[in-house]
């Protein structure tokens, strides 16, 4: 199929701009001084999100913030080119996308700040960062005691692109660190200096267990009741991955009854994270919302790339398409 150029007077939607800094993130500018942005500060659902996006010929999305599923997509008649931050969005449905004409391209990213997250939640959980700013705050002194990192064991799942910066900086830690996933490359773990093992191994022994995969039918749901029940009743779950690799009922009993250390969040199966759940109210967490990407340099990237995105489909030649 021929790609048809979009046209030099355009309406573009930026999703859940949250914090309103996606405008200042990037020279919207280039688009032309015929082309309108929308900045959607509030996240919209079903009819809302439809009557917001119905005149757009092009939606950016922020990661997989808001799910643009088939159902959506056809009622969005103007709409021929999705620009997701990242290279990867799950909550976009492809294949209804690329049959209705519409072109979905992807920008580049930082990989270091969700592995720089990732430890800011470890070192959180286990020095109990937060209690104790609480406690300053209210007047008081020392009220934890801390876990060492060196001559812990650290288990990673899922050893690729930002598994492998966390467990580089595992073993700089003076970490041994362990890793396991489906297909795991063996050969790769043991030239970072990983011990690949078997899941249950890991979860046994690992004082702290860090989830880095792609959320897929096969990952979903890859930590359950019977993978909290083997680990540590001291250890810590850290996700920073996409929430629904954990089951979330089952993480919540086990944290209701205290038979892990803690786990510390910054992902979650609905998000925003309603403010009445559950996760909110109990001590035995950490817990941030989707930061992992947030950053002053990730934002410039992944919206400088939009920019691009769109400009250059106005050309008639899309750069940075999704794989089918």
């Amino acid at each position: 199929m021929t790609t048809q150029p979009l046209p030099s007077k355009l309406h573009v939607v930026v999703l859940d701009d949250y914090q309103q800094l996606i405008g200042s993130s990037a020279d919207w500018s280039r688009l032309g001084a015929e082309s309108t942005v929308t900045f959607l500060a509030e996240h919209l659902e079903g009819s809302d999100l439809i009557d917001a996006l119905i005149d757009a010929q092009v939606v950016v999305a922020v990661r997989e913030r808001t799910p643009l599923p088939a159902e959506i997509l056809a009622q969005l008649p103007e709409l021929r080119l999705i620009v997701t931050a990242g290279m990867w969005n799950a909550s976009i449905d492809l294949d209804a996308a690329r049959a209705r004409g519409i072109e979905v391209c992807g920008t580049r990213g930082i990989d270091g700040s969700a592995a720089e997250l990732t430890w800011a939640l470890i070192l959180a959980a286990l020095r109990h960062v937060p209690d104790e700013d609480r406690s300053m705050r209210n007047g008081g002194w020392q009220t934890t005691i801390g876990t060492d990192l060196e001559g812990h064991t650290l288990g990673v799942i899922g050893l690729g692109r930002l598994g492998s910066r966390v467990a580089r900086i595992g073993i700089a830690f003076g970490m041994e660190v362990l890793a396991w996933s489906t297909h795991l490359d063996q050969q790769h773990a043991r030239q970072l200096g990983v011990t690949p093992v078997a899941k249950e191994e890991l979860l046994r022994r690992s004082d702290v267990v860090s989830l880095h995969l792609k959320l897929s039918d096969r990952s979903r749901g890859t930590i359950g009741a019977a993978e909290l029940s083997i680990m540590k009743p001291t250890a810590w779950l850290i996700n920073t991955s996409r929430g629904p690799l954990v089951d979330e009922s089952a993480l919540l009993d086990i944290l209701d009854q205290r038979r892990i250390g803690g786990a510390a969040l910054d992902v979650y199966d609905r998000e925003p994270l309603p403010s009445d759940h559950r996760l909110r109210s109990l001590p035995n967490t950490v817990l941030t919302p989707h930061l992992g990407y947030v950053t002053v340099d990730t934002y410039r990237r992944f919206f400088s790339d939009a920019v691009e995105d769109i400009m250059a489909l106005q050309d008639g030649s899309p750069i940075r398409v999704l794989p089918r």
